[in-house]
């Protein structure tokens, strides 16, 4: 995910992921993409996927479209009908088999409460118009039967989710409006911790959730909002777990164990997300899967970030590996893997796609063998090659992730026969006062 701009590197994950680009230069060129073998196991897999529909609950292109550096949030100026250099276009989804799609409305957590609801705002509206903008390729869905509505009419069915708590500003009212606006997700925190949740990026200040924080989750299932358990800490995915009525989700994370990031799960929480009946959704971004990656990059990150120009910035990449030896690059078998580790340990159940696309280019930031959207099938292919049936690739590409909807609805509906919309407040529930400015607001 991209989250700042500083002296002009785009910086994203929790490390301060560099993407490979300073004033939109390239800093280092992505190999071009082969074309893939026409085997089995791949004929298998985009057949599979032709057939069901992969579901992807987190890709940014709404954030990507807003920083257009020459047409930002303007989306006349680009055509995703037409197949392009990025990572996410109209042929692209399908090549790939995408038939359900999560759009992220992210806005940054350094944000002041104020310019974060705007900027929330903004992206809805900016996601729904390009949901709109593309009839005959997208359609709004708002929930379970809505996908299946738009998947019959063979478009990909586009729902919206929130990527952070910060932009509810302490407010249950907020996140009615939200849910009336269609956001069907919402991400408790981003980076920074919110008033009543941490973040697994920041040093622990509520132990998990607050009071407040726990009624967030109360009305979200009320509401049939899928909890989204990505990027906050350990302590607080249990306290979730502790309180929640309805199955959650982890959008966008892959396993601690393989890649020891703060932004990914550990076997405990996998464990529990068995009992839940929850799903986590493997992300692909770089450092988030390979750990020779994530260690190698871990102390160059910052020096990146303080880059005042691409000459600089190249100088210290050529200084770093000359001393660090060459830079290790995630691939298509480290994705598999996490893939394939959740299976072992949460269940066959509880896992599926959550890929994070963010616009990024470099080795250092795209996952060699799932450069785009189109790649899919090449990840359905290597566990094909592994022993999967196409019954659990099936669980795998979206079956896991709407049972968890549906169960999600289900919840909403015994619970809105019983429960009022709750009128809770921060000050009365933990003494605090709203809105704080998180962090680094402004």
């Amino acid at each position: 995910m991209i989250t700042a701009r500083n002296t002009g590197v785009r910086v994203a994950a929790a490390t301060g992921l560099a993407v490979a680009t300073l004033g939109g230069a390239p800093l280092t060129a992505l190999p071009a993409q082969g074309t893939a073998s026409d085997d089995a196991p791949l004929r298998r897999a985009q057949a599979l996927l032709r057939e069901v529909g992969l579901v992807d609950t987190h890709n940014d292109l709404p954030w990507v479209l807003r920083l257009d550096p020459t047409h930002p949030m303007d989306l006349t100026a680009r055509d995703l009908r037409a197949r392009g250099a990025g990572d996410t276009d109209l042929p692209k989804l399908r090549d790939g088999g995408v038939g359900t799609q999560f759009w992220s409305v992210y806005v940054p957590s350094d944000l002041s409460p104020l310019n974060a609801m705007r900027a929330q705002l903004e992206q809805i509206d900016l996601t729904r118009r390009l949901i709109a903008r593309y009839p005959r390729d997208l359609g709004f869905a708002a929930s379970t039967a809505d996908i299946r509505r738009v998947r019959a009419s063979g478009r990909i069915a586009s729902l919206l989710g929130i990527e952070g708590g910060h932009v509810i500003a302490n407010s249950l009212g907020a996140l009615r409006a939200y849910y009336d606006l269609g956001v069907r997700y919402m991400t408790l925190t981003h980076f920074h911790s919110t008033d009543w949740a941490d973040a697994a990026t920041e040093l622990p200040r509520h132990g998990g959730l607050t009071p407040f924080g726990r009624e967030v989750v109360r009305e979200m299932n009320r509401l049939g909002m899928l909890v989204d358990i990505s990027h906050v800490s350990p302590a607080a995915m249990s306290a979730v777990l502790d309180v929640t009525e309805a199955p959650v989700i982890f959008s966008h994370s892959s396993a601690r164990a393989l890649t020891d990031h703060v932004r990914n799960v550990p076997d405990s929480i996998l464990q529990r997300m068995a009992r839940n009946g929850g799903v986590v959704q493997v992300n692909f971004v770089t450092v988030f899967v390979s750990e020779p990656l994530r260690r190698w990059s871990e102390a160059l990150i910052p020096r990146l970030q303080r880059a005042t120009s691409d000459s600089a910035a190249e100088r210290l990449l050529r200084e770093w590996v000359a001393t660090h030896g060459p830079m290790p690059r995630a691939t298509l078998k480290d994705v598999a893997d996490h893939v394939e580790h959740i299976r072992r340990v949460a269940g066959v159940d509880h896992v599926g796609i959550g890929a994070d696309f963010y616009g990024a280019t470099g080795p250092m930031n795209v996952v060699e063998g799932i450069e785009d959207v189109s790649r899919y099938p090449a990840l359905f292919a290597e566990l094909i090659r592994r022993g999967w049936s196409d019954a659990d690739l099936r669980k795998l590409a979206g079956g896991n992730v709407l049972r968890v909807f549906a169960e999600a609805e289900r919840v909403a509906a015994r619970l809105q026969r019983t429960r009022e919309p709750s009128t809770a407040t921060i000050e009365a529930l933990d003494g605090a006062k709203s809105p704080a400015t998180p962090p680094g607001g402004h």
